[in-house]
């Protein structure tokens, strides 16, 4: 039978997944005549966590012997970014598949993916001092996940640094095969007026914190920002700001609490765009996603009207518009807004993934969860207002300082992939007769130990929907007691663990909200210090039996995650 002959045959519903699975390898992983690229946090602009173009890491080659830890990179301090991955680049005259990681030393660093040696290195400036709420002596460099232009070959990337003591943000957009500046970099700044019409607010660096990963999108560069360690102060706002790719020039920006300090009885007037370090979303018009965080105590401050106010949301921005076209706030009993304020239950603590376009009457679909563990279904344009009434669905997930990811399986159904509390779960997207998730009964859900707050991060591998390539990733955060991270593979399938084993180690200070990263046969994990390099033993190569690094001491005193 013909390829063609076998299409026709094909059930008008299976032809049109097989049409909707090839969209979406599109958006997953994007991929050079060498091999994969991971160009941005979770893959993609979506957020979906998934490359779809791995072919060498089967459930059959990472549960054998010869899969293991096979180099270990040490780096100057600790690593919050997610590494990013470029294919087949020319640095020095040789081919590489280069791995980029940024610390919060302020280094980027060039390595050698496959055999672990640094190509590049630069340090862009002294890491500015955490504010004296955080009650310890820290510095804070890199915080967030850069993001690479790869025609252009630019990686760019958010520093805060000490500039005669003042600390500042500066942006970055350095050159892939020197780790130059390819123009001046920008310190960033801005100002909104405020509700009133007269008062204005600025930009202050020393009470922002950037930790949410940068967004490549409409020809911009965008960044969340937040507030230092819970701080409760009426200095401290969430933004969103965004300058040109280009020439880095300031284009349009969001302030995501526009209330006045005399309208909050606490002072406190967060609203913050944190999301445990996950990115900004963006939608193929151009919208902007993200989910905010609380605001004053008093839960007296939510203010829909006019977009002034719109903490414990998920907010959808019209750059193009300067303006907030949708949000969803929840209004379930025990986590309406008023409440998540009361009590610092963020909704923001996870972010929000956009999921490929779907079958059915509503194609475009967002997913998101926080600190309550309740993950909402929503429709992109549409999210739902103040209203928890008119999301398409609400699933418990567990407490969530995490972010989904999503796959198609080899049926050609489309998964959301949730990492809440200590658990992962695996929902099948049902499009018809109505717009729904339903949980994966063939999946058994593992369950992933932690001694700092609920939830990790998950990232998916397959060979397209090739049946048995799918493998679900996790880092979990250290359990009590220790520093240990440990980097876990899944059949996403089944659940059936096929792989353990420590990755690195992170200070308990505050959560190691790592994201493990996968392309060209290997698995990449940043955490204290260090760059772990996982893959298949060559002929002749040792595997590392155990994780080789001194654990790190704890810190003199708890360092607040919000």
């Amino acid at each position: 039978m013909s390829y063609i002959t076998a299409w026709l045959s094909r059930p008008l519903l299976q032809r049109w997944r097989a049409k909707a699975v090839a969209l979406a390898l599109l958006t997953s992983a994007s991929a050079s005549a060498q091999g994969a690229n991971v160009l941005t946090y979770h893959n993609n602009a979506s957020r979906t966590g998934w490359n779809s173009g791995e072919t060498s890491l089967t459930s059959s080659v990472i549960g054998s012997p010869s899969f293991g830890l096979l180099h270990q990179v040490t780096l100057d301090a600790e690593v919050d970014a997610q590494p990013l991955v470029v294919a087949g680049l020319t640095i020095g005259g040789t081919v590489h598949n280069v791995v980029y990681v940024a610390t919060e030393g302020n280094t980027v660093y060039a390595i050698d993916g496959s055999s672990g040696v640094i190509l590049l290195q630069t340090n862009l400036g002294t890491p500015a001092p955490l504010p004296a709420v955080c009650k310890k002596i820290a510095t804070v460099g890199i915080n967030s996940t850069p993001v690479i232009n790869r025609v252009s070959q630019t990686l760019y990337v958010m520093t805060y640094v000490s500039v005669g003591g003042t600390p500042e943000y500066h942006l970055h957009a350095l050159s892939l095969t020197t780790l130059a500046d390819t123009q001046t970099p920008v310190v960033v700044s801005a100002s909104h007026t405020l509700a009133d019409g007269t008062t204005l607010y600025s930009f202050n660096a020393g009470e922002t914190r950037q930790r949410a990963a940068l967004l490549n999108a409409n020809g911009n560069i965008y960044a969340g920002f937040a507030g230092f360690c819970g701080q409760r102060n009426k200095d401290q706002r969430g933004w969103l700001l965004g300058w040109n790719a280009s020439t880095l020039a300031s284009q349009a920006s969001y302030l995501s609490n526009q209330v006045l300090p005399n309208n909050a009885p606490n002072d406190f007037l967060l609203t913050s765009i944190w999301m445990s370090g996950y990115g900004p979303s963006a939608a193929a018009n151009g919208d902007v996603f993200f989910v905010t965080g609380n605001s004053d105590p008093s839960g007296t401050t939510y203010d829909k009207a006019g977009a002034i106010n719109l903490s414990e949301s998920v907010v959808e921005w019209s750059p193009s518009h300067g303006k907030v076209v949708s949000y969803f706030s929840p209004t379930d009993s025990g986590s309406d807004v008023a409440t998540l304020d009361r009590g610092d239950l963020d909704f923001g603590s996870g972010g929000v993934m956009l999921l490929p376009k779907q079958s059915g009457t509503v194609p475009h679909l967002a997913v998101a969860a926080g600190k309550v563990g309740i993950m909402y279904l929503m429709q992109q344009g549409k999210l739902g207002g103040e209203n928890s009434g008119h999301v398409l669905g609400e699933y418990q997930v567990g407490g969530c300082w995490c972010g989904p990811s999503y796959f198609t399986g080899s049926d050609g159904i489309g998964r959301v992939v949730s990492s809440g509390a200590s658990n992962i779960n695996v929902w099948k997207v049902q499009t018809s007769p109505t717009t729904t998730l339903q949980a994966d009964t063939g999946f058994t859900s593992p369950s992933i130990a932690t001694g700092q707050d609920p939830g990790f991060f998950t990232s998916i591998s397959s060979n397209g929907t090739t049946a048995g390539s799918a493998i679900i990733w996790a880092v979990s955060r250290p359990v009590a007691g220790s520093t240990d991270v440990t980097l876990f593979a899944f059949d996403a399938a089944s659940g059936a663990q096929l792989f353990s084993a420590t990755a690195g180690t992170w200070p308990p200070a505050t959560n190691a909200n790592t994201v493990p990263t996968i392309a060209n046969g290997n698995v990449f994990v940043a955490s204290y210090q260090m760059l772990s390099i996982f893959g298949v033993a060559s002929p002749g190569q040792t595997l590392i039996p155990k994780f080789q690094l001194a654990r790190p001491a704890p810190p003199p005193e708890s360092l607040s995650d919000h």
